[in-house]
């Protein structure tokens, strides 16, 4: 059997915001933007990766009270609940450039004591992003 990692998800609670984010700031390349009235699904992911992230609209789950979608969007700004691990050659020139662009920075580059040099910050939505030396 021969599983691969199609697409993650991470909300988003500004399309634009986001947009501008994983495709100005982390490169990414945009493979779908989609609307639905005033809601889209943004799909994203590195140029040459069959992995994708889909930054979706939260409000948008079927069966959520008005009070259930408020504390989603509570979570959400907590950035408590959501979040993706990234990898990069250079992570001090992506550092370099995530707080040139004004990134939330979660914590600074540092050496693990479980051997992994990385870093953490927060995308528009304030989603956990960490990123590791590869």
């Amino acid at each position: 059997m021969d599983i691969t990692i199609h697409s993650s998800l991470l909300p988003q609670t500004d399309p634009d915001a986001s947009l501008a984010f994983y495709r100005d700031v982390l490169g990414f390349e945009v493979r779908l933007d989609v609307g639905y009235g005033d809601l889209r699904w943004i799909t994203v992911g590195p140029a040459g990766q069959n992995t994708a992230i889909v930054l979706y609209p939260p409000s948008a789950s079927p069966g959520l009270t008005d009070a259930e979608k408020d504390t989603v969007a509570e979570i959400i700004a907590k950035g408590s609940l959501f979040g993706v691990n990234l990898a990069v050659d250079d992570l001090d020139a992506l550092f370099a450039t995530l707080v040139d662009a004004g990134a939330e920075i979660v914590q600074e580059p540092i050496d693990q004591d479980y051997g992994l040099r990385d870093c953490a910050i927060r995308d528009p939505a304030g989603n956990l992003i960490r990123i590791q030396q590869r």
